[in-house]
């Protein structure tokens, strides 16, 4: 079982920068595929961001390659998202989640991460 809280969202102007961060609290000794994804009302949750635990393996969705960078820090048990450069198309509720398996993290995908956050805000004014 994992609790997971968000915080970090604000609203910033275009071209700019925030951080994400996201604790991790419970069975924190496993392995997992952490993942930042982003909402918009009226669509699915989108997998921006996925990184394993372990290391070695992380994902961008392609409209966040070189702008956003995700990280975990395994002794804090912290997952941030660096967001730079950011675009008024990144206005989302941006929540953490975690799924169990590290092959999850090739493409994150809604339905199988198992823990959510209850999401933070971000918004990109132009």
């Amino acid at each position: 079982q994992l609790h997971l809280m968000e915080s970090g969202g604000g609203s910033v102007q275009a071209g700019g920068s925030l951080t994400l961060s996201c604790k991790v609290s419970g069975w924190t000794s496993t392995k997992y595929c952490m993942g930042w994804f982003r909402r918009v009302p009226g669509k699915d949750h989108e997998g921006v961001a996925a990184i394993w635990t372990g290391g070695n393996t992380e994902y961008y969705d392609d409209s966040v390659k070189d702008r956003f960078t995700i990280s975990y820090d395994n002794a804090q048990t912290m997952l941030y998202l660096h967001m730079n450069h950011l675009e008024p198309e990144d206005t989302a509720m941006y929540y953490c989640a975690a799924a169990t398996m590290r092959s999850l993290c090739a493409v994150p995908i809604e339905s199988v991460f198992t823990y959510w956050g209850q999401g933070t805000q971000v918004t990109v004014s132009s």
